[in-house]
């Protein structure tokens, strides 16, 4: 690998003399006004193109803008032919595809694989603008419209699918997206550094398939290139039985097993000098890791074993860290999808300068006065981190981003609330978030940074929060009260999801917030209430959310402010039964709380639950075929009865609720009495209750008790909102 070079040292490219663009083209007519006889690159995206670093087309085009490229943009193209594709010429360079800030099929489809009749990244919110697996199909289109330009994919959805992977919708295993959009390269994660330096690569004459070498990247090849050992994934982790291991004290057995013999033994005792005893000892040299490759199971294997599939993504997620992750390798049929290790994070200083860019800030004109839901959500936020260290398994945000935590600069954060102020029209002083992945994690790291480097756990926070992790929130505090005191900001509000396990770390900091930046409602994600549930998500016990419930109502008192905790849960999590869910029902009830909105867990492409919910193995621990049995709600009957315990004030709820807790031996839970879970009687006439599969409105307020009724949304991808999801996508040739 080569070394570390930062992002904004490239000597720009010739191209750099036509200036920066108000907003990038998307049109010949726009590319006309500006000079410009063709692109060097053109991004292809699922998304409606709106010029602001939260939408990942936006923060690429950007870059590239920056480092002298001409760089034009095919926003929500008709995929029925290759027409659309042709609308800004022939890039010079490489078309880049990204399904947008969401998976494509994520957007499409709600937990029940039920088609949406909206999109919130499209004008006026209408669905159907992007086809099912639009990197495949885009990829296809370009290589149609000019079959000689390189196709370079990214984004989320290619990020989640570069090995083999296990998709909901078809309840199968497909191929990794690089082979099936037959693209000649794949960023993963956060892009921009190996964007920016593949370019320029290609730009000074270099082919795609000879650029092997760059961190973060994927590809295909034929065969283990020279000088590259391999080690097979099942001899690090090894799934399936395990041979008992050889007894030392019982010599016949293990001279059996080892293939010696008393025989063999004595000559070799024989020609050594009397008195001394013979030991052969083979020793092989160090394995160089930044020349060693793991080998996954092949797709064909993994396709016909869960269990192998369970062990190659707990393989997966072992080599995440930059630090100390080796390259991957899987097979498909004659071919080998080669995997660079992850990409080294962005430094502060690359940071600001990404978030530093010239953007417009608002919709690409073409779209006059639609309104666009996912800009309404986050026009007045700043995003001042990525990245998420608590490795959720039914989160993608680690996998994608990463778990070290790259943070912007005060200073850089300030000024882009300052533009906000200044540039963006509607503002009324009201900056609606400062967060990301997370609300709390900025500036967090390791205390060690060779800790760091070395570290191979899947969660600094599970199932406690590491001892060499560093949870000061001062710097957070800091940014809070300067971002308050800017001329013209009256208010900010903290919208991203809290980590209140950390926070509870420091009371200063829940006293900030709660007493400055809570806007009558918080919203934090308790997930369940029973532990066993908790341990395969790979969160906190209940003990933290009550800890923090007690600061919140305190400090709230304090101010003499009413405000209240809105607390997230999944239904039908792997490893949850009915057993469980009925306890979180009557969790629910005992705190007076009852449920909007509610969408099932999802699995999405890549995440840990995702691989439970596939394997019905555990891949937190080494899998193998007798390794700990994790029950999966699969059954649409069961999924069904999950979402209706967390509904369970819902009369539409009641008589399934009621057949199940017959059938559960919890008949004492049937009545009218504060005890009892749904009544005996079902009225004659209830108007039917849409269960919705997203939670994007604000929360309603109960007319009779004056609290909050609370929403509830899924994990699978940590898909909360419009906002959510574009924080939470990598900005970058692709969104979490």
């Amino acid at each position: 690998m080569q070394s570390l070079r930062h992002i904004n040292s490239y000597r720009p490219y010739w191209a750099k003399r036509f200036g920066t663009a108000s907003v990038l083209p998307m049109s010949r007519a726009e590319m006309d006004a500006l000079g410009w006889d063709s692109c060097d690159i053109i991004l292809v995206t699922g998304d409606a193109y709106i010029d602001h670093p939260s939408f990942g087309m936006a923060l690429v085009g950007r870059l590239l803008e920056a480092q002298g490229f001409r760089v034009g943009i095919i926003a929500q193209p008709d995929w029925q032919s290759a027409e659309p594709f042709k609308a800004l010429g022939k890039p010079n360079l490489y078309f880049g595809i990204t399904a947008g800030n969401m998976d494509s099929m994520v957007n499409r489809y709600t937990a029940d694989r039920k088609i949406r009749s909206d999109d919130a990244y499209t004008p006026n919110a209408e669905g159907g603008k992007r086809p099912d697996r639009a990197v495949l199909v885009y990829s296809q289109r370009c290589r149609e419209a000019y079959p000689d330009v390189p196709l370079v994919i990214g984004s989320i959805e290619a990020s989640l699918r570069r090995i083999a992977h296990y998709d909901y919708w078809s309840d199968k295993v497909r191929r990794s997206v690089l082979v099936d959009s037959k693209a000649d390269i794949l960023l993963y994660g956060n892009a921009e550094r190996a964007l920016v330096e593949l370019t320029h690569r290609m730009a000074k004459g270099e082919k795609v398939g000879e650029i092997t070498d760059i961190r973060g990247t994927a590809f295909l090849r034929k065969h283990l290139p020279e000088g590259w050992s391999e080690v097979a994934s099942t001899n690090l982790d090894r799934p399936g039985k395990i041979d008992t291991p050889v007894d030392p004290y019982a010599m016949e057995p293990a001279l059996e097993k080892t293939g010696a013999s008393c025989a063999s033994v004595s000559a070799q005792a024989a020609e050594a000098e009397a008195g001394t005893n013979v030991i052969q000892i083979v020793r092989k040299p160090k394995a160089d890791r930044a020349m060693q490759v793991v080998r996954l199971p092949a797709y064909e294997e993994v396709i016909k074993d869960p269990v192998l599939y369970a062990h190659a993504s707990r393989v997966l997620h072992l080599e995440a860290n930059p630090g100390n992750a080796r390259a991957l390798v899987q097979r498909h049929g004659d071919r080998e999808v080669w995997l660079n290790p992850p990409p080294i994070p962005l430094t502060t200083k690359e940071m600001d300068y990404v978030y530093d860019l010239p953007y417009a800030r608002k919709p690409h004109p073409a779209y006059g006065n639609a309104k666009i839901p996912a800009w309404e959500m986050i026009r007045f936020s700043v995003n001042i981190m990525r990245g998420c260290f608590g490795g959720c398994t039914f989160c993608s945000i680690t996998e994608h981003e990463g778990r070290i935590i790259q943070s912007r600069s005060e200073a850089s954060i300030l000024h882009e609330i300052e533009e906000i102020r200044d540039k963006v029209d509607g503002f009324t002083g009201v900056i609606s978030d400062l967060g990301g992945p997370t609300a709390n994690m900025y500036r967090m790291a390791c205390k060690s940074e060779a800790i760091e480097k070395a570290c191979r756990k899947l969660s600094c926070v599970f199932p406690g929060i590491c001892e060499n992790l560093n949870t000061d929130h001062s710097a957070l505090i800091q940014l809070y009260r300067k971002a308050r005191d800017i001329k013209g900001v009256k208010k900010i509000l903290i919208g991203s999801g809290l980590r209140y396990d950390l926070a509870v770390t420091s009371p200063e900091y829940v006293k900030e917030l709660v007493q400055h930046h809570v806007g009558g409602y918080l919203k934090i994600a308790p997930e369940h209430s029973e532990d066993n549930v908790l341990s395969k998500m790979m969160k906190p016990g209940m003990g933290a959310y009550d800890k923090f419930k007690e600061m919140f109502e305190r400090f709230s008192k304090e101010a003499g402010k009413e405000q209240y905790l809105i607390p997230y849960f999944i239904a039908a999590h792997p490893g949850t039964t009915d057993e469980d869910m009925l306890n979180l029902a009557l969790w629910l009830k005992r705190n007076n709380f009852k449920l909007d909105q509610v969408q099932t867990f999802t699995p999405t492409p890549m995440a840990m639950a995702t691989a439970m919910y596939h394997s019905g193995k555990n891949p937190l621990r080494k899998v193998t075929d007798s390794s700990e049995d994790v029950p999966i709600p699969r059954a649409g009957g069961v999924r069904r009865l999950h979402k209706a315990f967390i509904r369970y004030h819902d009369p539409n709820n009641w008589p399934m609720l009621r057949e199940a807790l017959k059938r559960m031996g919890r008949e004492d839970l049937i009545g009218s009495g504060k005890k009892h879970l749904v009544p005996a009687w079902q009225p004659l006439a209830v108007k039917p209750v849409a269960i919705k599969s997203s939670a994007t409105k604000p929360a309603a307020v109960s007319a009779r008790t004056k609290k909050p009724v609370v929403q509830i949304n899924s994990g699978g991808g940590r898909t909360r909102s419009p906002k959510a999801l574009s924080k939470k996508s990598n900005r970058s040739t692709h969104n979490k």
